[in-house]
């Protein structure tokens, strides 16, 4: 489900694809400083850190307007966010200034295409989603009747998965809270993860947080079914109820957008 468990590591598909891809670029060019040029070490080293650097800076400048309140969440990295098609730029000018003969820059090709082809193949391995139908589970609510999960209303409907205990689940609550009022075609469901209902009303209170559908899942029913590691989760579902996309970890605004008009 999206996610790849390394010891006590949890890692979304994506995540992983990216760190697969560095390691082997990183292997690669370091082998390439150790026989070719030690100047392919200056080399890896901007290409790596250049490039998530204006890949970062190219998504922060396309959804401006996410982060015009609060230009500091650009720094927010681990929320996921990069424009990779900008990192061709560095790795053009960086090769041209800082690998000084075609034997160099021919060379330079091999890392590049592997790690190219290794981060591609893990992200479609690591990051493939199984249409799951909806869980037979009915819950309680903090306020209002139980929902049945696996009754439809006819809307697309987003799941998030937290506890009051979760960081990340603490820090994604207030643009959730806006997405489920900018998106009233969608129907939000916040099932919280085997807290009791004062813990999350005094939460709640607390931050001035309010929705919708406040589910209860003391037994972690929804976890199970969709065979999530860790909390956050935020699962994405068709009007029909079928699993669209799960997204694990702390989730940005934009990528709430983004997935919700895939879902249209």
């Amino acid at each position: 489900m999206d996610t790849i468990t390394l010891g006590p590591l949890m890692l979304s598909g994506e995540r992983f694809a990216i760190l697969a891809g560095v390691f082997v670029f990183l292997i690669g060019t370091g082998l390439l400083a150790s026989r070719v040029s030690p100047r392919f070490n200056l080399w890896s080293t901007v290409v790596v850190l250049g490039g998530v650097a204006v890949a970062r800076l190219a998504h922060v400048a396309g959804h401006w307007a996410y982060f015009s309140d609060d230009p500091l969440r650009a720094l927010a990295v681990w929320q996921g966010g990069f424009n990779w098609l900008w990192v061709l730029p560095v790795v053009a000018l960086s090769l041209i200034f800082l690998l000084r003969t075609r034997y160099e820059r021919a060379w330079a090709i091999a890392p590049l295409a592997t790690a190219a082809l290794v981060w591609t193949t893990a992200h479609h391995l690591a990051t493939a989603t199984e249409p799951l139908p909806p869980p037979p589970l009915t819950l309680g609510a903090l306020d209002g009747p139980p929902v049945d999960l696996a009754q439809s209303d006819g809307r697309p409907t987003v799941i998030n998965l937290w506890a009051t205990w979760c960081a990340p689940c603490r820090r994604e609550m207030p643009a959730l809270a806006q997405a489920e009022r900018d998106h009233p075609e969608v129907r939000f469901l916040l099932v919280n993860q085997g807290e009791g209902a004062d813990k999350i009303s005094a939460f709640l209170r607390r931050e001035a947080l309010t929705f919708d559908h406040l589910l209860l899942d003391p037994s972690m029913a929804t976890q199970r079914h969709y065979r999530t590691v860790g909390i956050p989760v935020t699962l994405f579902l068709h009007a029909d109820g079928r699993l669209a996309k799960a997204h694990m970890g702390e989730i940005a605004p934009e990528r709430i957008a983004a997935e919700i008009a895939r879902l249209r």
